[in-house]
């Protein structure tokens, strides 16, 4: 049986990384939802530009890309610290392909809003039957 070594000290490297802002894991939460055939999506981006997130549509993959950026001076210490800090990526894969080139996104009040439509080779088609 494979044992893993513990280390009395682990726990309190890890919380004190992040006491000063070196946590390597920044999650933004996304929403995902469907109208029409177009999917939307809505990510908590704070305090980020919108010229500073990178999006990326290919075939079914949307991927969300950007860094949060420490405002504070440098040297300054914290007795807590929770504001995400460094860089984050999310890459979401939807069950249909996309049209990259018709998307379009904006953030407003530090929610990036991207509206995706489905490609026209995922549509449904409607096929009229004629009587004969």
């Amino acid at each position: 049986m494979l044992q893993r070594y513990y280390h009395p000290n682990r726990r309190f490297r890890r919380l004190a990384q992040r006491a000063e802002g070196h946590n390597p894991h920044v999650h933004i939460p996304v929403d995902v939802r469907l109208e029409d055939d177009t999917y939307i999506l809505s990510a908590f981006v704070p305090g980020i530009a919108p010229e500073d997130v990178k999006i990326e549509v290919i075939e079914d993959t949307v991927t969300i890309s950007g860094e949060f950026v420490d405002s504070s001076e440098e040297g300054t210490r914290f007795l807590l610290r929770e504001r995400p800090q460094g860089h984050f990526s999310r890459t979401l894969r939807l069950p249909t392909e996309l049209d990259a080139g018709k998307s379009d996104a904006d953030i407003v009040n530090g929610v990036l809003s991207l509206r995706v439509p489905k490609a026209e080779i995922a549509k449904a088609k409607v096929v009229k039957v004629k009587a004969k």
